[in-house]
């Protein structure tokens, strides 16, 4: 099994900002910088995604796969891997804070089926969790100074 890691930012951005980012998943290749393709391929009742698929190249990993995502109101997302060549991909963004600044902990747990030593996979774990928050917090804060 797969391993948890988290890491946390703060965005200076409403939770309602930054989840509208996060559930845009649509354009997540114009930010999100190893995610080369993502379309939604269901929604719920309240619009948002409920399924997605993704192709990722992170050079040394490539991927296609599609998650199934829960939300809770503008505090929470979580997914969890339906198909694809991933073992396993799951994980949430979870948002608190103030009004006017977000802190977002994202969790992941990911098995890409490649056997890898544990150092480098806790390092590819931290350069991909680092490298989501930053873009996210980029993005986030770009739309809402107008960029």
């Amino acid at each position: 099994m797969a391993d948890q890691a988290s890491s946390s930012i703060t965005i200076n951005a409403t939770p309602a900002e930054v989840m509208a980012v996060i559930a845009d998943y649509a354009a997540y290749p114009q930010w999100a910088g190893f995610i080369k393709t993502a379309e939604v391929l269901s929604t719920g009742p309240d619009g948002r995604a409920e399924t997605a698929r993704f192709v990722v190249d992170a050079g040394v990993m490539k991927a296609d796969y599609t998650l199934r995502y829960t939300y809770d109101d503008d505090r929470e997302v979580s997914w969890e891997l339906e198909s694809g060549s991933l073992k396993e991909n799951s994980g949430s963004y979870v948002l608190g804070g103030t009004p006017d600044a977000t802190d977002v902990t994202y969790s992941l747990t990911i098995d890409t089926g490649i056997p890898m030593l544990g150092m480098f996979k806790r390092k590819a774990e931290k350069v991909v969790m680092d490298t989501a928050l930053k873009e996210l917090k980029k993005r986030v804060e770009s739309q809402r100074s107008g960029g």
